[in-house]
């Protein structure tokens, strides 16, 4: 007989399985199987069964699970003494023969010896064949769910890494793909399974499914963690998107898969900015010159404008720039929940704790992103421990800025040249040279917004064979309902515009709505709009005020412009103005 724990806590012979039932002896016999061949404490083994409320006769309650235990062995034939009771506690005697575990890692110390990429891959797969499903499913014991699980799985997770380099450095891309769709939709936020995907995919000719696994790769990172991908899945993309041959991943058999959890040693790879950014030239010198001077004292920035104008592209760039000039590094906090409502304050010290930013010794840079309020970050500024911090956010902030000191500093659309060198780089320097007016047409569409211009590229990339100017005649036809993606529903300016509009006071959304439509040329005078809003001057004021602050508006000092994408979208996307102004 033998013990397998690789998944739930069974008795086998090799032929017939006993799966335990969950009881404190299966939660005894799990926390000496975990440690094999160790004396694990009296404590130890009281804290996995009973957790912190232990009853007063938990110790004499111990040694009877013991006493069952060894029932249950002589059971089903397990001869000997296998549970050794030792000075301060009790061990289990076990080997690769009567374990899975010690098998699983005997399998993968042999796999670290071999020479031959087939040898250490057939050694591979067969100690990860031993795994059963869910670790621990019928031990009912929350520390060890919490404390031992993740320490397993973490071993699992290296070898696996190990297996798909292989087959990929094999060449055995097809083979291995089934593997690695189910290793990236059951680990979600491990990129090296993703990097992996991405790899098999694009290396089968499926460039477009590759580029659509980084985009929700990204956008999960971004939405549960608030961090970019790494920087090898995005030289990844970077490579992809140029067409490069890859070399593959993990060919050199040189990096160690070390067992009991540690995980593998690597060099870590160089700081990298977002691999596709342009443009933007004249913003990033300004906003590293303001957080990386050499004056003593943290700095605080409030990057705003409209949605999807590039705040947050911008803020990384900026923190990449900063680290490679031996600033130190930078941590993001989301400002709202992945379904857009915002993050309390609790909610972010918290993070701020646990990204250890909080009282940290060495300054560094912390980005605010999407702020919605001043109040929603004044707490998180007074822990920030000496830090600089960058904050993008929709709203101006004056009044915090005021408070807190600092700057701000206001994002436009890109200029025609800067829209043109993001649509060739994403789009290829060969496909925008051949269709250069087209190119111009498409980013006047977009208002030069690069939300909307990265929108429309990974439309076009999809579509290797559609001309430019085809596609500028087809986005005319319907303008906001085709400037989306339909597998990110988030990738949408219809969505983007629409739910920020939505977040304002009605009344000031109704006016912005009432001035897009009105008569007047691009430029705006407070004299103009008090006639369109039917409102008195100084009221009228106080609402373009607001709506300046909010990002709907530019200008201010009575004369007043409107960026001709949010025009469009007042106009064109955006529901009826009412009857009136009045509160």
């Amino acid at each position: 007989m033998s013990f397998q724990i690789l998944g739930t806590l069974n008795l086998t012979n090799g032929r017939d399985v006993a799966v335990l039932p969950p009881s404190k002896p299966t939660t005894l016999l799990a926390a000496l199987l975990l440690r094999p061949n160790a004396v694990v404490s009296i404590n130890s083994l009281l804290g996995a069964i009973w957790g912190e409320h232990q009853p007063a006769s938990a110790k004499a309650a111990l040694q009877t699970c013991v006493l069952r235990l060894r029932r249950l062995f002589t059971k089903h034939g397990i001869a000997g003494n296998v549970i050794e009771s030792v000075p301060g506690g009790y061990r289990i005697v076990a080997d690769a023969e009567t374990l899975d575990l010690l098998r699983f890692r005997q399998l993968v110390g042999r796999a670290e010896n071999e020479t031959d990429p087939e040898s250490e891959l057939h050694s591979l797969t067969e100690g990860l064949g031993l795994w059963r499903g869910a670790l621990l499913a019928n031990v009912p014991s929350d520390a060890l769910c919490r404390d031992e699980a993740p320490r397993l799985t973490e071993e699992w997770l290296r070898a696996s890494e190990r297996v798909h380099d292989l087959k990929l450095m094999l060449g055995r891309c097809r083979e291995v793909l089934p593997d690695l769709w189910r290793a990236a939709r059951s680990h979600p936020g491990h990129e090296r399974f993703a990097e992996q995907l991405i790899e098999a995919l694009y290396r089968t000719g499926r460039q477009t499914e590759a580029l659509v696994e980084y985009r929700n790769v990204k956008q999960y990172l971004l939405d549960e963690l608030g961090l970019d991908p790494g920087p090898s899945l995005q030289r990844l993309e970077a490579a992809i998107l140029r067409g490069d041959e890859l070399t593959p991943v993990g060919a050199a058999n040189d990096v160690p898969i070390t067992t009991g959890g540690a995980a593998r040693t690597e060099e870590p790879p160089p700081p990298m900015a977002t691999s596709d950014f342009t443009g933007r030239a004249a913003d990033v010198a300004l906003l590293t010159g303001w957080l990386g001077d050499d004056r003593p004292g943290p700095r605080t920035v409030v990057l705003t404008g409209a949605p999807g104008i590039g705040k947050t592209a911008l803020a990384l760039h900026v923190a990449d720039q900063l680290r490679a000039r031996s600033v130190a590094g930078h941590a993001t906090l989301r400002m709202r929940r992945p379904d857009g409502t915002a993050r309390t304050p609790v909610e972010l010290t918290a993070e701020l704790v646990r990204l250890q930013f909080a009282g940290a010794a060495d300054p560094a840079l912390l980005i605010l992103d999407d702020v919605l309020d001043a109040e929603q970050i004044r707490g998180v500024l007074s822990l920030d421990g000496g830090h600089s911090v960058l904050i993008t956010s929709r709203m101006s902030l004056t009044g915090l800025v005021a408070t807190h000191g600092g700057r701000v500093h206001r994002l436009d659309p890109f200029t025609d040249d800067e829209a043109f060198e993001l649509l060739s780089v994403l789009l290829g320097p060969d496909r925008t040279a051949a269709e250069p007016g087209a190119v111009h047409q498409l980013a006047a569409l977009c208002g030069n917004f690069p939300l909307a211009l990265r929108i429309m590229a990974a439309r076009l990339q999809v579509r290797p064979r559609t001309r430019i100017a085809d596609c500028v005649t087809w986005l005319r036809g319907d303008r906001f309902a085709r400037m989306s993606l339909i597998d990110d529903p988030r990738m949408s300016i219809t969505g983007t515009f629409g739910a920020w509009l939505d977040e304002l006071d009605p009344r000031l959304s109704d006016a912005l709505v009432r001035i897009a439509r009105c008569s007047y040329p691009e430029s705006m005078t407070l004299a103009d709009l008090a006639g369109v809003l039917d409102q008195p001057v100084t009221a009228t004021g106080q609402i373009l005020d607001l709506l300046a602050d909010a990002g709907a508006l530019e200008g201010g000092s009575g004369t007043y412009t409107m960026h001709e994408l949010v025009r469009a979208f007042a106009v064109d996307g955006y529901g009826e103005p009412s009857t009136a102004l009045a509160a």
